[in-house]
């Protein structure tokens, strides 16, 4: 039977420790995963960090790779962000060689997609977008037939956005 496969973010929450980071990574190395996207971050708990994974995978997949974190001795909770509930940010750093015609192109894209000039030369260009991964990925489509020498990103970071339970309404 076909699962499609979509990709999947999820929250992990582990100890602050050494070898923590390649513990959890290991697990989907082994398990045959890619990883499209890894973040690690301190928490509001200086004994935490939280990891931002994203990976593709099928329904099936997702929950055994899920239970199979959820096991590790340094793990204190998984979530699985959903698209709806949840706020996802991505930073991108990008280069491009410019002449003058570009650079008027380019600061209206710029304008545009909110994003910004942070290093500008006779030659070059760096720009800076943070926004979700889909914004990024349509900026990267604009631009991609300008002269682009470097693309950087950071990897997807989220949190949830609202709890049911624990919204303000409910007060």
């Amino acid at each position: 039977m076909y699962r499609p496969m979509k990709q999947q973010i999820i929250s992990v929450l582990v100890d602050n420790k050494a070898n923590v980071l390649t513990r959890v990574i290991s697990l989907y190395g082994r398990r045959g995963y890619n990883i499209d996207s890894l973040t690690v971050s301190p928490t509001n708990d200086p004994d935490l960090s939280r990891i931002t994974i994203a990976f593709t995978a099928n329904e099936r997949s997702m929950q055994q790779i899920i239970t199979q974190t959820e096991k590790l001795e340094v793990v204190k909770s998984v979530s699985l962000m959903d698209k709806e509930g949840s706020l996802y940010r991505e930073l991108l750093l990008t280069k491009l060689n410019i002449n003058e015609k570009s650079r008027t192109s380019l600061k209206e894209i710029v304008e545009i997609y909110r994003a910004k000039i942070v290093a500008l030369s006779k030659d070059n260009m760096i720009i800076e977008l943070t926004g979700t991964p889909e914004k990024l990925n349509a900026f990267l489509n604009v631009i991609s037939d300008y002269d682009i020498v470097e693309v950087c990103r950071t990897g997807v970071t989220g949190i949830e956005a609202n709890n049911k339970k624990e919204s303000m309404e409910d007060d």
